[in-house]
């Protein structure tokens, strides 16, 4: 009998769009199966062509799902230099443009077989079960584990009616999330006051020691000043940075920043920094490993709407100053000396201006380690409590949906999955809620590229 934990792990993107829930969960297969001690599934979005090309960068696409894992498996090993052992399968996925997210098509639970159905991640598990019809996630797997990578509720407060719609949503998602899932790791909530969890980053420490034996040599080690990398949407932190160069332009007179992106807003920034005084080099999306990067010396990252900031991490650990948002979003951060965090727009102001006339320090051992991928690991391990055997399984629900169970706590939650299952299943309500249309079962195109039975004869 196979003791092994099997883990899959479920996420809303899938390179090559280089954004947190494509990398960070790539990663986290990655590592998790290193050692052979787990069967990890990595299960992310398959797109039609059509889609492919909205979120795609540099007009990329794949004919097939085998033609797009070789892709991820390639990108992958060049990266951390060992081949995986872990399993990649697609499920059905729509883009949905005013929500500017893959969104999932039909009940994507059903790609791990019952019998290998243990642990479940789901990356984003409010983005994937808000439209979620079918078995109930804590039903299929033993262990349900959700990890949260965006700030929607700072998102929405950003549209008409904003505050209105944040105090729904915060609503809605604690109670799809509590429907669905077992656990939220320790500092990882729904809530904007309490999101810290440090996510896996692409392993970039070779270049920080490589930057600090030049600093010990007394050689330049960086030769360019500031920068921005990021989807380029204005949510992301453009809007905040543009603002704070277009309110301050005396002040940073002789600033140079260069930003770099590809997203639905790109013709907007780039009008907007071509306005500013300052000069604001607006270019397109580069992976953050590309070598293009390693001689600039600052990283500007004003964005409070990432739960997790892949790009903050991942400069930090190739040696760079930060200078972010003091946002609880960067609380991890903190820890490093080399991440400066302000207050407010003089804030920004007065640390941009100190560090770009400073050199970073040089990190130590254990705070290289702390940005690992290994160290990542053990406490996603650790706060997901799979660090150890589970003293005692937790067991599935005897029925579907309404529990026999006494509790009647159990009981208020089968309940709520009732409903949001009814809810769920009909046309009307799912488009009400913002479900795109015909997105309870797969099209017969995506049917026959995944292999899947026609949705059209069951």
């Amino acid at each position: 009998m196979d003791k092994k934990q099997h883990i899959a792990i479920f996420t809303t993107a899938s390179l090559p769009w280089m954004t947190g829930t494509a990398v960070n969960p790539l990663f986290r297969a990655a590592y998790l199966s290193k050692n052979g001690e787990r069967n990890v599934t990595l299960v992310i979005p398959w797109l039609s062509l059509k889609d492919q090309g909205l979120v795609y960068p540099n007009n990329m696409t794949f004919d097939s799902p085998s033609e797009h894992e070789k892709y991820i498996r390639q990108w992958l090993e060049e990266r951390v230099g060992f081949t995986s052992g872990f399993s990649i399968k697609f499920y059905a996925g729509k883009f949905s443009r005013d929500k500017r997210s893959i969104l999932a098509v039909g009940d994507i639970s059903e790609i791990i077989p019952d019998e290998e159905a243990d642990i479940a991640v789901l990356e984003e598990p409010e983005h994937l079960t808000w439209y979620h019809h079918g078995k109930r996630w804590k039903t299929k797997f033993r262990l349900v584990i959700g990890i949260i990578h965006t700030n929607y509720l700072e998102y929405v407060k950003r549209e008409k009616n904003g505050q209105m719609q944040a105090f729904l949503l915060k609503y809605i998602n604690n109670w799809v999330v509590g429907i669905y899932c077992h656990k939220l790791p320790p500092r990882i909530t729904l809530g904007p006051s309490s999101v810290t969890f440090m996510e896996l980053i692409r392993n970039s420490l070779r270049l920080a020691r490589k930057k600090g034996e030049q600093q010990q040599n007394g050689e330049q080690a960086f030769t360019k000043g500031a920068y921005f990398i990021g989807k380029m949407i204005w949510s992301k932190g453009y809007r905040e940075l543009l603002q704070l160069l277009k309110d301050n332009q005396k002040e940073l007179a002789g600033l140079e920043v260069d930003l770099f992106g590809s997203g639905e807003d790109s013709d907007e920034v780039k009008k907007a920094a071509e306005n500013l005084e300052l000069a604001v080099r607006v270019n397109p999306a580069r992976d953050h490993a590309d070598a293009l990067f390693h001689d600039y010396k600052v990283f500007l990252n004003p964005s409070t709407t990432d739960v997790v900031c892949t790009t903050t991490a991942e400069a930090l650990a190739m040696g760079k100053i930060v200078v972010c948002a003091d946002h609880c979003s960067n609380d991890f951060f903190k820890q490093f000396p080399n991440c400066w965090t302000y207050d407010d727009s003089k804030g920004f102001v007065q640390l941009t201006l100190k560090v770009l006339g400073e050199e970073p320090v040089q990190l130590t051992d254990a705070q290289r380690y702390d940005l690992s991928w290994e160290a990542a690991t053990e406490r996603f391990l650790k706060a997901a409590d799979l660090d150890r055997p589970p003293e005692r399984r937790l067991s599935r629900s005897s029925t579907l949906y309404m529990s026999t169970s006494l509790n009647l706590q159990q009981k208020v939650e089968d309940a709520s999955a009732y409903v949001h299952h009814v809810a769920s299943g009909f046309e009307m309500s799912r488009r009400l809620f913002g479900a795109i249309p015909g997105s309870l079962q797969p099209d017969e195109q995506q049917s026959k590229e995944l292999g899947l039975p026609n949705s059209a004869s069951k």
